[in-house]
């Protein structure tokens, strides 16, 4: 029986042996969580059995360091929450690794090629939420948007001179028959870029007349009424619209509703259209809430996708599939998803990974213990042996 119990010791202390090992071996495993060997007194009625390992468990309660890499594809954790993923079998696994990929179908995918999840966009670009799915990145060009709206805020100065526009007719090329002017780029259905003038004519007291021209040719125009605060009181809005060479006609709202008249300069403080120009597919960032965005070569971004986080009720209760990666159990419990920052789900931090919780002095510490308590093992089977041997002389 003695024996037996010896043996018994030796096989728990050569399984802890091995949980040390493997965490020591993974203290640099991105997204690794080290684990323990969870002992158990065996009894056969009131006497004492020996030991077993009843379980191995992994430490999901202490995160890893947050280290940069500057590569715009990783993606750490900082806080609760794991990575959602899908295997080829269809099957959700959650990880902490970060470090993710895109394959040939321009999919997402962690380090083993399962699918990051996560939720779509429409064709607006609107994240769609409620529905999980895989992440896809398209790497197509993006196509060029024509301008049909431009925001315009800016302060014209009340104490310009007015101008008699009957007297002195507006004419482009020569300034001293208008007070200001500010160019805007816009673009047309096909890309090409136009520049829209306005020109500001103070007509009067609290009048300002505004003429919009591109390529010499008066494309709308409005008339500015202000009150005596210098706020504005009628014609903050106006269309300008122009035919351009084999694309559509070109139509835009111009919006100058927040445009003031105070006795200081000229000074623009907003001019915004939304056309752009065509853009190739450049690369593609996370941002702290999850957002995929894509970047072109004419300045714009598009959101892809948004990746989604899960957590649980008890992450003791995940069963390990590799080092780095989980399945939900009855004992976990189901997955809460959600976005990061949301709850009790923890931001992320793009061009980061989390590194490995192992605290690699404890585990040398734990390793050398354990080959001490190993050893004794042994040295009771020898000091076991001898007595027998001895008990076999005798008798």
């Amino acid at each position: 029986m003695s024996f037996n119990i010896s043996m018994s010791g030796l096989k728990a202390f050569k399984q802890e042996l091995g949980v040390h090992a493997n965490n020591i071996a993974n203290a640099s495993t991105v997204g690794f969580k080290g684990a323990r060997a969870e002992f158990s007194a065996v009894y056969n009625g009131k006497e004492g059995g020996g030991v077993s390992i009843s379980g191995i468990t992994q430490n999901h309660d202490t995160s890893g360091s947050i280290l940069g890499t500057g590569r715009s594809l990783d993606v750490a954790i900082a806080g609760s929450g794991f990575f959602v993923t899908k295997d080829s079998n269809g099957q959700q696994q959650y990880s902490r690794s970060g470090m993710f990929g895109m394959n040939a179908n321009g999919s997402m995918v962690d380090s083993n090629g399962n699918l990051l999840q996560g939720y779509s966009v429409d064709g607006n670009g609107n994240i769609m939420q409620g529905t999980i799915t895989d992440i896809n990145v398209s790497n197509s060009a993006l196509n060029a948007r024509a301008t049909d709206n431009v925001d315009f805020l800016a302060n014209l100065d009340a104490n310009a001179e007015d101008i008699d526009m009957v007297a002195t007719p507006f004419d482009p090329d020569d300034p001293k028959t208008y007070t200001n002017s500010y160019t805007t780029p816009v673009y047309d259905s096909l890309g090409n870029e136009h520049i829209v003038t306005q020109y500001f004519v103070k007509t009067g007291p609290n009048t300002y007349e505004v003429i919009a021209q591109t390529d010499g040719a008066t494309i709308g125009n409005t008339t500015l009424n202000f009150d005596t605060d210098g706020s504005l009181l009628a014609g903050g809005n106006f269309n300008a619209s122009f035919p351009a060479p084999g694309a559509d006609p070109v139509s835009i709202d111009f919006n100058l509703d927040k445009i003031t008249q105070f006795g200081s300069s000229f000074t623009v403080t907003d001019n915004s259209a939304n056309g752009y120009t065509s853009g190739e597919f450049n690369s593609v960032y996370i941002e702290e809430d999850g957002s995929v965005i894509a970047t072109y070569s004419n300045g714009q971004t598009q959101v892809q996708g948004q990746i989604i986080l899960a957590s649980f009720p008890s992450n003791a209760g995940l069963q390990a599939v590799s080092g780095t990666s989980w399945q939900q159990t009855y004992s976990s419990g189901a997955p809460i998803f959600g976005t990061a920052g949301v709850g009790v789900l923890g931001n992320l931090v793009g061009g980061a990974v989390e590194s490995s919780n192992v605290d690699t002095t404890e585990s040398m510490i734990g390793l050398m213990e354990t080959q001490q308590n190993y050893q004794a093992n042994t040295k009771s089977i020898q000091a076991q042996n001898s007595i027998a041997q001895t008990l076999m002389q005798v008798f």
